[in-house]
């Protein structure tokens, strides 16, 4: 008789609403998905993430980054959060504090982020409007490992969207905001069952014969 494997405990980070923690925690809503969400933990009291994870029946916590010792006392805070919560895995899900390659290295190859651009593109912020002004024809987003470098990693998946003559910024972020939502959820599959090798800044796939988990999604615009 075969046993199920066990889902891997995973935290999601978020600083704000959570529309990325969302898809993650209806991804992980299935018995049969890989990764469980165990923690919803945010750096801002209030965040509106904390409130849809606790309607969901997922532990929150807060450990603002304004508080007493500064980064190093916070991320010491956060790293005994997640181990206390028993977490494998963590994601980045509009977490707006840079992380010191003390806490990433805690979490190698076990921490991932996505981000709205079709990295190494545009790192940092204002992706959308400099992709316009840049007269891209192509814009997206990208889940990929965190390194210590701002917005670098061996990349795990994209999307990609066709820049539309007529689209402003808004326009085009809603669209690159729906491929997060179908990127990030499967990106993190692939990492909780463990069928990917990294090779330097590249992520292979091990499990070749899974096609329910692309590493290049085109949504039809």
């Amino acid at each position: 008789m075969s046993s199920t494997p066990a889902r891997r405990r995973t935290a999601i980070l978020v600083s704000g609403r959570g529309s990325n923690m969302t898809a993650l925690l209806d991804a992980a809503s299935d018995p049969d998905y890989p990764a469980e969400i165990a923690l919803v933990l945010s750096n801002r009291p209030g965040a509106p993430a904390l409130d849809k994870a606790e309607a969901a029946g997922i532990a929150t916590a807060t450990i603002d980054h304004r508080g007493k010792g500064g980064r190093q006392a916070f991320e010491e805070l956060l790293q005994g959060e997640l181990e206390a919560h028993g977490i494998e895995l963590v994601c980045l899900a509009g977490f707006m504090r840079l992380l010191t390659p003390w806490f990433v290295e805690q979490w190698t190859d076990r921490l991932i982020n996505i981000h709205p651009a079709l990295l190494p593109s545009f790192k940092g912020l204002d992706t959308h409007a400099r992709a316009l002004a840049e007269g891209c024809k192509i814009h997206g987003a990208t889940v990929h490992f965190v390194r210590a470098e701002m917005d670098a990693g061996p990349i795990i998946a994209q999307g990609a969207v066709a820049v539309a003559d007529d689209d402003t910024e808004a326009s085009l972020a809603a669209r690159v905001l729906a491929v997060e939502h179908e990127i990030y959820p499967r990106a993190l599959a692939l990492v909780a069952s463990g069928a990917f090798s990294i090779e330097g800044m590249r992520v292979a796939r091990t499990d070749r014969g899974n096609a329910e988990i692309p590493a290049l999604i085109v949504p039809s615009v």
